[in-house]
């Protein structure tokens, strides 16, 4: 079992202090966004064992888990690194024995999740992820025409697909799945902006799913100046009723004139607890809003957006993968089994999520698996496999290792079906 050092990365719409209050760490005044904890190339975890030692060796002392990326995230260990090294590197040297052969099978020789802190000051874009033919097929389209993997433009960087599950540590803020839209219409019309009735006649008079997509498409290809007007008369209203429309203000007011304040109306808001969770699948438009959580999804890249941003919008390629219908966005509460592990059931088979809430004096926890789990500590101060952790530190465990969990404490666990 391994020790983790993770990477912050710094997005803009990341938050300067949860994080650093999660961490009991001092805010930097930068924005600390997502902490990464996986093997994704972009920012590995890093891991001190010696090269030569297996899963079962001894390890030694590690970076904690609030490092902000000074660690070189291509793996390299640098000059007196000490045999720091990262999990993509660890993995790579015997896949079967770090993930278990049957997660091999299912998924390649790497790790098919990555499990993040994130931590959202500002709105993300609003975005929507393929379904894994799309990206398949998105990705090979886009290598035959031979758009480079780092252009601006380019829609697919891997062939995988995205699925994801954002579990709430603090009250969390977001935007899930459309609305019906007869009452998207009724949101939009109490604004009083007469540039946005034809799309409340839109709404109203249309079979559902081409109301949603004819609507969605004349807002993203409207005439920028046009829609930058329309946007602030509506977000100056939605500031005068506040209520339901409250929040489509605070959007505005971080993206000024951009479409996606729009677009944004037609989705449900959802507000998470602490302890409760959104899953996210293919086709499903969405953004977070605000708020700390425990995010984990298929390690993938591949996003479309909508609106709420500067980045490229591939308008054509977004309304072939959205799924234009109108969803109740379900709010996901964990199931407790005997062992006291409260698991998040989602559909997919790359990630599984569970919690366990350690009391104090309680009998120790078998967290023994077949495949790789990665454990993250989010209050109190367990023990796991001896290793003690504080809030926002982790370990990565390899597949069949024996490991226990005590003490006072809430881990979140992370790992695979096969």
């Amino acid at each position: 079992m391994d020790r983790l050092s993770n990477t912050v990365r710094p997005y803009a719409w990341g938050s300067t202090t949860a994080i650093p209050e999660l961490l009991g760490t001092a805010p930097t005044g930068e924005p600390q966004a997502e902490m990464w904890m996986g093997a994704h190339p972009g920012a590995p975890s890093r891991l001190t064992r010696p090269t030569g030692t297996d899963a079962t060796g001894v390890v030694g002392s590690v970076t904690g888990a609030g490092s902000t990326g000074a660690a070189d995230p291509t793996g390299a260990a640098g000059p007196g690194a000490g045999g720091e090294r990262s999990l993509t590197d660890v993995i790579a040297a015997d896949p079967e024995r770090e993930l278990g052969a049957a997660a091999v099978r299912a998924f390649g020789p790497r790790l098919p999740f990555l499990l993040k802190l994130l931590a959202a000051g500002a709105p993300l874009s609003l975005q929507v992820h393929p379904d894994l033919a799309q990206a398949q097929e998105g990705y090979a389209d886009e290598e035959r025409r031979g758009i480079p993997i780092d252009a601006p433009h380019r829609t697919y960087k891997d062939a995988n697909h995205k699925p994801e599950l954002i579990c709430a540590l603090t009250p969390f803020d977001g935007l899930c799945g459309f609305r019906r839209p007869a009452e998207a219409a009724d949101l939009i019309a109490d604004l009083g902006v007469d540039s946005l009735k034809p799309y409340v006649d839109l709404l109203r008079a249309r079979p559902e799913d081409g109301a949603l997509r004819e609507v969605l498409t004349a807002i993203l290809t409207a005439d920028p100046d046009e829609m930058a007007h329309t946007v602030a008369e509506a977000a100056e209203a939605a500031a005068r009723l506040g209520g339901a429309h409250a929040p489509y203000a605070q959007i505005a007011h971080h993206y000024p004139g951009d479409p996606g304040v729009i677009a944004a109306m037609l989705l449900n808001y959802v507000q998470l607890q602490p302890g409760e969770a959104m899953f996210l699948g293919a086709g499903v438009p969405h953004a977070y809003l605000g708020g700390l959580g425990v995010e984990i999804m298929a390690n993938s890249d591949n996003v479309l957006r909508c609106g709420l941003t500067p980045k490229h919008v591939d308008v054509p390629e977004l309304l072939r993968i959205v799924r234009f219908e109108a969803t109740e966005p379900g709010i996901l509460r964990p199931e407790a089994a005997p062992s006291g592990e409260e698991v998040y059931e989602t559909p997919v088979d790359e990630f599984r999520l569970s919690r366990y809430v350690l009391p104090s004096g309680g009998t120790p926890v078998d967290l023994t698996a077949a495949t790789a789990q990665i454990l993250l500590c989010t209050a109190g101060a367990p023990q796991v496999g001896g290793i003690g952790l504080a809030p926002g530190e982790s370990v990565f465990v390899p597949a069949d290792e024996a490991v226990e969990a005590a003490g006072a404490g809430t881990l979140f666990r992370a790992t695979v079906v096969v």
